[in-house]
């Protein structure tokens, strides 16, 4: 009897995930993509469109806010339809978005198109993560969140040099025409594979609101917010750090940061699986990892072999947490997955855009070289909630 449950167990553990999260992975590339892509074409768009490279920066500074404030409104008021259409109604507003962008007349019009795509991304990855923690076994949840963040991470990879390669080559307008064409793909994609799946009543707002105003939620949202704020008060000015500290060659950083997306990558999938194993000491520990990674970046940031090891393990932590942040925030709002999922994006880029104005603050009055151990006391302030928010977990039980 014990050989044919082990037996039974080892089959199970080899069950593959359904090919079905592999559309959800594309729409996750495409989002990505469009997020990341305009970094490297301001330039371009500043020139043919007549305004500033600071009024150019303001296309992502609203993107960021499209996604925080628009997206858990968008989910609420969208509560009521299937999830399949819902993803395929989001996938088709992107793709409308994108389009937009492609003709835009004016900087007005392009701000317009890119708060509609904006839209789209927190629901998108909020829903996506419900129906791909849906689709696998209740031990396999932060592996499937994992599997579809990773569009994510490769859209940094490859696919936003590649946008970029093309907008410098054949007009920036161009970029989003790609884009929008990955979106075409991805709808194609979750029209074949997503089931239909069935779905419990949805709750009331308001109970979803008072699901969203749990105290152990909001402290996990701020968590998460923290986290990522210790990522980009860093990785927003990782240029002139490497340029002006370390001393590497304008041309090397794009190399320096492919590797960061690599590293992304590779901890978004190991995070996953250690986030299915235990979650939350995993959680924990890969914060504690990234403290200790970011604390020594202050040293090895002055030599270049040193940094570029740093860089890779801190992407790597940095994105290892958050399959996991993810699965704990949608597990805390039972009765409302989806906007909980949704509002841990929005949380996340607030903790982006405050990061940026941190680490703006830290250059200004501290210096280029405060900058990893002001991230590493951002980070080390998350795991500090996050310890205090198990210990009473614990005693409780």
């Amino acid at each position: 009897m014990e050989l044919s449950e082990r037996i039974a167990r080892k089959q199970t553990a080899k069950e593959p995930f359904p090919i079905s999260i592999l559309s959800l992975t594309a729409g996750a590339f495409a989002i990505g993509m469009t997020e990341f892509v305009i970094m490297g074409l301001l330039p371009n768009v500043a020139e043919d469109l007549q305004v500033s490279i600071s009024s150019a920066g303001q296309l992502i500074t609203m993107y960021a806010l499209g996604v925080a404030v628009g997206a858990p409104i968008l989910t609420i008021l969208t509560q009521r339809i299937p999830q399949k259409k819902l993803l395929c109604l989001l996938m088709l507003l992107f793709i409308l978005g994108n389009g937009i962008s492609v003709v835009a007349p004016n900087y007005a019009v392009l701000m317009i198109a890119r708060m509609i795509t904006a839209l789209t991304h927190g629901t998108f990855f909020g829903v996506g993560a419900v129906i791909a923690s849906s689709l696998v076994r209740p031990d396999k949840r932060a592996g499937a969140v994992s599997i579809m963040m990773a569009g994510l991470t490769i859209a940094n990879i490859i696919g936003v040099p590649l946008g970029t390669f093309i907008g410098q080559h054949l007009g920036w307008r161009a970029s989003f025409a790609a884009i929008a064409i990955m979106g075409i793909a991805a709808l194609i994609g979750i029209l074949m594979f997503i089931p239909q799946l069935r779905q419990d009543k949805p709750a009331s707002i308001m109970q979803q609101l008072t699901a969203l105003g749990s105290p152990k939620l909001l402290l996990f949202l701020l968590i998460g917010a923290l986290g990522n704020a210790g990522l980009f008060a860093i990785f927003t000015y990782i240029a002139p750090l490497l340029i002006q500290v370390t001393g590497f060659m304008e041309h090397s950083v794009t190399w320096i940061l492919i590797l960061f997306g690599f590293g992304v990558t590779f901890g978004n999938m190991v995070g996953g699986k250690l986030a299915d194993w235990k979650l939350m000491p995993s959680i924990l520990g890969i914060y504690c990892a990234v403290c200790v990674i970011l604390a020594l970046f202050t040293w090895t940031v002055h030599s270049p072999v040193a940094a570029v090891i740093t860089i890779f393990l801190w992407g790597a932590g940095s994105f290892a947490v958050m399959p996991g942040l993810q699965v704990r925030i949608m597990g805390l709002a039972q009765a409302a997955p989806a906007l909980a999922s949704t509002s841990s994006h929005s949380a996340g880029n607030l903790g982006n855009a405050a990061g940026a104005f941190i680490g703006g603050w830290v250059i200004t009055h501290l210096s280029l070289t405060a900058l990893p151990w002001v991230g590493a006391l951002l980070v080390g302030l998350a795991l500090l909630l996050g310890f205090a928010c198990y210990a009473a977990e614990r005693r409780a039980r």
